[in-house]
């Protein structure tokens, strides 16, 4: 595991989209699974306006870790946020963004789209491998959208699961924990004193720490980078 601290949040996204950039680097047909949130929105600006004539698009292909079951249009939606701020200012073929359909039945959406990865993606131990996964964790220490109440969903055995926000009851479509733990890297993006807490717990293992899904993160044989802020590390010794 590589522990990385940067000032502030758009240090992060700065040092996130060079690591990216250096990456994908004379890679074809590369598979990277995105996340929603705040910091992945100043990520794909930067990634935009630094690296979109530099990056060859058309061998990245995007999936997304988990999607808000809502219309393509809606401002919850993650796959919005990633067309208002990286798609729409790039060269990518269409055929090349694989979004959830989060306004389709939920159920039917996950098993078509733990159909889509196992087609897609080269497959380890009958698991998809992505050659990325990007994720952010939440205050509660959640991650894609796997929360704590439902923390059974990281080993279930479909590669995508239905999951209930447990404030707002909204479902999302998630893939799950095998399908993280697979991949040849996996990066997150933690931001903001609000995760100080969650982040020190995870990282020095404290108390119930195994309750939070960051903490499963651990890829079997890939790489594991934590993209941290001084405030979300700020309780690191």
């Amino acid at each position: 595991m590589e522990l990385k601290i940067y000032k502030d949040k758009n240090e992060v996204a700065q040092q996130f989209s060079d690591y990216f950039a250096e990456l994908v680097k004379g890679k074809s047909n590369f598979h990277v699974a995105l996340s929603g949130g705040s910091t992945p929105k100043i990520v794909f600006d930067v990634l935009a306006s630094d690296y979109g004539d530099k990056i060859d698009w058309r061998e990245i292909h995007f999936y997304w870790g988990d999607e808000r079951c809502v219309a393509p249009t809606d401002d919850d939606s993650n796959y919005k946020m990633t067309l208002e701020h990286l798609f729409s200012k790039i060269e990518i073929p269409e055929t090349n963004i694989h979004r959830i359909l989060g306004e389709n039945d939920p159920i039917s959406e996950a098993m078509r789209y733990a159909n889509l990865l196992e087609i897609n993606l080269d497959r380890v131990e009958g698991t998809p491998q992505f050659d990325l996964v990007i994720l952010g964790m939440g205050d509660d220490g959640h991650t894609a959208s796997i929360f704590p109440h439902e923390i059974e969903l990281w080993n279930a055995k479909d590669h995508c699961v239905v999951a209930t926000h447990p404030d707002s009851g909204q479902k999302r479509v998630s893939i799950n924990g095998e399908v993280i733990n697979k991949a040849k890297e996996v990066a997150f993006l933690v931001t903001g004193s609000g995760k100080a807490e969650k982040v020190t717990a995870i990282l020095e293992k404290g108390e119930s720490y195994e309750t939070y899904p960051a903490s499963l993160v651990n890829p079997n044989s890939g790489k594991l980078i934590w993209f941290l802020d001084e405030d979300a590390a700020s309780g690191l010794n």
